[in-house]
């Protein structure tokens, strides 16, 4: 007999029986989220400390900033979340302590591992955009791990879809204020049991983030200027979030106006960067003319 699923990925023909997200550690509760994030840091560490000592700079410069900045992203990510969402927590405020329940955004997190940059850099007399292009390297690497957390928590996906890919999830597990009146109308009923189907917009993240990271692999050996990768990585990772945050259920709406703060950030990121690295290879392309 085929029991009931949390999850299936139904066109794939992948179930998973009973979801748990999180273990049990001499009596204390440890979700994956927590630990999927903490996961995605460590190996972000990694990868920024390789390429820094790839190219000659001293590896322990990134583990230092990383103390300050996994602190202040946490903080950053917390508060900018909450920011635009800040219906949820106003009626208990002690609630924006609770991190074990989700709601970090990714935006605020890298907004305030810049500030901390910036700090960082000017502090210890660094270069800021030789240790942003080493650094996006390690920041990427984590962005593809941590959207695993959102899978554990049951959260961060999209709008109904019968696509390949089309992912399906008992209904209970689902905070209903992710609930769009369109998965409502598509809802389906197995054995009295009901479901959402969905986009798996974390999939769909992380799998573009990988595809972002191995070209900028491929391209660190070309780079033209210090700053190169940071921008490709904001291009890149921004022209992905465009589409992505467009096809979300949990949007965070900049306030009353409408409009998901996430999407407009990224489409200013993808024009404001592009403009830059255009606008930056045209110059050495004229100065190389010159020459």
């Amino acid at each position: 007999m085929i029991t009931a699923a949390d999850i299936s990925f139904v066109h794939l023909g992948i179930r998973i029986e009973h979801l748990r997200n999180s273990i049990s550690v001499f009596g204390f509760p440890i979700t994956f989220y927590g630990m999927i994030i903490g996961l995605g840091m460590l190996a972000g560490i990694w990868v920024a400390q390789s390429d820094a000592k790839r190219r000659g700079q001293n590896p322990e410069d990134y583990l230092d900033f990383a103390l300050y900045a996994i602190i202040f992203s946490i903080i950053g990510a917390r508060l900018y979340y909450v920011a635009f969402a800040w219906d949820n927590y106003k009626g208990d405020l002690l609630q924006i302590l609770n991190l074990r329940a989700g709601g970090l955004a990714i935006y605020g997190g890298v907004i305030a591992a810049v500030i901390t940059l910036i700090v960082y850099t000017r502090v210890k007399k660094l270069s800021f955009f030789t240790m942003a292009d080493s650094g996006c390297l390690g920041l990427v690497t984590g962005q593809i791990i941590g959207r695993w957390g959102n899978f554990f928590n049951c959260e961060a996906f999209g709008g109904y879809t019968d696509s390949l890919l089309a992912m399906r999830l008992k209904r209970s597990l689902v905070n209903e204020s992710m609930i769009s009146s369109d998965l409502i109308n598509h809802l389906i009923v197995e054995n009295g049991i009901e479901y959402i189907q969905v986009h798996p917009t974390f999939l769909y993240e992380s799998v573009w983030n990988l595809g972002v990271l191995a070209f900028m692999l491929w391209y660190r050996h070309r780079k033209k200027f210090e700053g190169e990768m940071m921008l490709i990585y904001l291009f890149g990772y921004g022209l992905g979030r465009v589409w992505i945050e467009g096809l979300r259920t949990d949007q965070l709406i900049f306030f009353n106006t409408g409009v998901p703060v996430s999407q407009a950030l990224s489409l200013i990121l993808v024009l404001v960067s592009g403009a830059i690295l255009l606008w930056n290879h045209r110059k050495i392309k004229r100065s190389t003319k010159g020459d």
